[in-house]
């Protein structure tokens, strides 16, 4: 096989084994450089390839030992309420980027996993795809279960084949599975299989609360959180949990008057980890435009948002095909 052949053979999985790396490590970054090492792995072993398995399956091999690598030893990504309780609305921190948190990932440049596999306690992760809630669960088994789970569960392959995959036995493959099952049956949220992708209903729930941050309207946003709804803010540490802190935190930074004023907002709808998402681009006060601010993923129920978890990271802005800035006369 040359060079252009394994390239036009890389690229037909590229988008599958995106998601898959990002599944295993939690971050859109570190997964978009796994497969470039996968894709560089096979390439270097391209003559140990005897065809014993299909393409698809030897690469998911070389991508899934590729993430263990870079695992091992590794703290798991969270968002701030896995760290520690609620903050007070006016009490500053620091960034912290040496956390690993949890990041978004673009809806576009999803690729759907091959069908659930048929034992009974697969129904686990039956329908999940790429979730925050599913990703934060994810975090907490050790990585070789996490493999395991995703390859079995998700992938659809027989226990056998997973065995392969991970250079173990099916007996280790099936016990690995029944302990990251019951990890996830108490990691996952409640009710979590009643929550679908957006509905119509769910997006005009969101261009009404985008409308409602643009013009700054604290009193419409108001009746648009839940009352104990939650909010985060990576890299920054803290995250606030109830309307009241919410909106306290809302009042300084909105008000032109406040020391703390940011300025105006404009934001888009965009798809992220198949739930309600906009980007949110920021005027401050003197500024020409608009400038990236932060990827917000939210949780909407009843017609109210119950969590939103805003990714403070400008390089993640051109993953989800957004402008570099808006003009100020949008």
């Amino acid at each position: 096989m040359n060079a252009e052949e394994f390239t036009a053979l890389a690229e037909q999985h590229r988008r599958e084994l995106r998601v898959h790396c990002y599944r295993m490590l939690g971050s859109f970054d570190e997964a978009e450089d796994l497969v470039q090492e996968t894709f560089l792995r096979a390439w270097r072993g391209i003559d140990g390839f005897e065809g014993r398995s299909t393409a698809r399956a030897w690469l998911y091999k070389i991508a899934t030992n590729a993430c263990l690598d870079v695992l091992a030893g590794r703290s798991r990504r969270v968002l701030p309420h896995h760290r520690t309780g609620p903050s007070e609305p006016r009490v500053s921190f620091e960034e912290r980027h040496d956390i690993p948190w949890l990041q978004p990932f673009p809806d576009r440049l999803w690729e759907p996993a091959a069908p659930v596999g048929d034992e009974p306690d697969a129904a686990v992760v039956a329908g999940e795809t790429i979730e925050l809630a599913f990703l934060a669960a994810l975090q907490h088994l050790p990585p070789r279960q996490r493999a395991a789970l995703l390859l079995r569960d998700l992938l659809g392959w027989p226990a056998k084949q997973v065995a392969s995959q991970l250079d173990t036995g099916v007996a280790a493959v099936n016990s690995a599975l029944q302990r990251a099952r019951a990890t996830l049956r108490e990691q996952l949220p409640a009710r979590r299989s009643e929550w679908p992708r957006p509905t119509e209903r769910e997006r005009a729930v969101l261009r009404k609360y985008v409308d409602a941050v643009e013009r700054a309207d604290l009193a419409a946003v108001a009746e648009m959180l839940a009352e104990d709804v939650r909010t985060t803010m990576p890299p920054w540490p803290m995250w606030l949990l109830g309307r009241d802190a919410v909106l306290a935190a809302l009042t300084e930074s909105w008000d032109p008057a406040s020391p703390e004023y940011i300025g105006r907002f404009r934001m888009l709808l965009i798809g992220a980890n198949h739930q309600p998402a906009v980007a949110g681009y920021l005027r401050r006060p003197g500024a020409p435009d608009f400038r990236p601010f932060a990827i917000s993923v939210l949780r909407i129920e009843g017609d109210l948002v119950t969590e939103a978890d805003a990714f403070h990271d400008a390089g993640l802005f051109p993953a989800f095909g957004l402008p570099e800035k808006l003009p100020a006369d949008r």
